[in-house]
């Protein structure tokens, strides 16, 4: 078997050494179709589809195809985290779902011998009916229209369901058949002789895995059943609304893909005049940290040395917490505030206590030689 250097792989699917993702993938799932043995019968379309599968694996994935490509150029090879020229030049049309399922780190040169991947691609023409996932939107509130409550319209960019497929992705009745590339499988066998290891099987790039493809795609949303739109909508948020808390409105998020169901529309609130954040958030945990050493020190007689000590994260946590518009905020902020507080106290409380004790230790130490004088 031919090695790893003399395999052109840009030759064995047919596309130039500077193709995008999208035409090689085009070009796989074309030659994929044509070679797969269950439709070509010569003797040697088995061999000719492994290796088509076997090209595909290492030139759809950025990281190994760079490595690929240092090595037929005889360069170093390209750090795992560096872009290849050529790479994916913005996802997949019908959507970008994760990695590549290919050599997930399979071993050198395409990276450690970390075993395959599990995140998936979904192919433009896939058949993978899924949920649409929820849209969520910051939606700012003044203290009086989270009082009184509010309707607030919104602009929000989702996927609603192909007005041309209705959002089956198929133009035709029959919307699925098996997948031609993995015969419905879900998997390809990809040869891996090259390493000494024989076949291991990857998710079939086409269906994404769930054996089943549009038969007849809609040229409106390539196949998904969603198109990607700018939507408008009115969120009214009930009287004694406070920040942080969420409206929900069925069926207004994103659309799922080849029919399945829409997600919702989740509107939180942003209450100026109620959150905490920023520097006031730092005074009050400041202030929660000297507390303790001011008040343990009192009661053990070195209140002067720590009140020197405390003295300037004192003065900065007030002026963070003074600074932050205190006059026009809620008895929400300060609560919150005061949760902040408890929470640097209690993380200092314990610093507190061993630093009170070394330091009323080591006082009676430095005057027990006095006190017979």
């Amino acid at each position: 078997m031919a090695g790893m250097n003399d395999k052109d792989y840009y030759a064995i699917l047919g596309v130039d050494k500077d193709a995008s993702a999208k035409d090689i993938q085009k070009a796989f799932q074309q030659k994929a179709r044509k070679l797969h043995p269950d439709v070509n019968k010569e003797p040697d379309a088995e061999e000719r589809f492994k290796e088509v599968s076997e090209a595909y694996a290492v030139l759809s994935d950025e990281q190994k195809r760079a490595r690929y490509d240092a090595m037929r150029s005889g360069s170093p090879f390209v750090s795992a985290g560096s872009p290849s020229a050529g790479g994916y030049p913005g996802g997949y049309p019908g959507g970008y779902q994760g990695g590549y399922t290919g050599f997930g780190g399979f071993g050198f040169p395409f990276g450690g011998m970390g075993g395959f991947g599990t995140q998936r691609r979904r192919g433009a023409s896939a058949y993978n009916p899924s949920t649409g996932a929820d849209v969520i939107v910051e939606v700012k509130l003044s203290r009086d229209q989270a009082k009184d409550g509010a309707k607030v319209a919104v602009k929000y960019p989702r996927y609603e369901p192909c007005d041309n497929c209705h959002g089956s992705g198929s133009v035709a009745s029959e919307h699925h058949r098996a997948c031609p590339t993995c015969g419905g499988t879900g998997a390809i066998a990809v040869d891996l002789g090259m390493f000494g290891m024989g076949q291991a099987r990857m998710v079939c790039p086409e269906c994404g895995g769930s054996g089943k493809v549009v038969a007849d795609p809609c040229p409106v949303c390539g196949g998904e059943g969603r198109t990607r739109v700018q939507a408008e909508a009115v969120v009214e948020f009930p009287a004694g609304t406070h920040d942080g808390d969420v409206v929900r409105i069925k069926a207004r998020g994103n659309a799922g893909t080849n029919g399945g169901e829409t997600g919702d529309l989740v509107g939180r609130a942003h209450v100026a005049a109620e959150r905490l954040e920023g520097r006031a958030q730092s005074g009050f945990y400041m202030l929660g940290l000297v507390l303790p050493f001011l008040v343990l020190s009192a009661f053990s007689g070195t209140f002067s040395m720590f009140l020197m000590l405390c003295l300037l994260p004192l003065v900065m946590g007030i002026f963070m917490i003074v600074s932050d518009d205190v006059l026009h905020r809620s008895g929400l902020w300060w609560k919150r505030g005061l949760q902040v507080l408890a929470n640097g106290a209690a993380n200092g409380l314990v610093f507190a206590m061993i630093a009170v004790w070394f330091s009323s230790c080591t006082q009676a130490v430095f005057l027990a030689p006095y006190r017979f004088m």
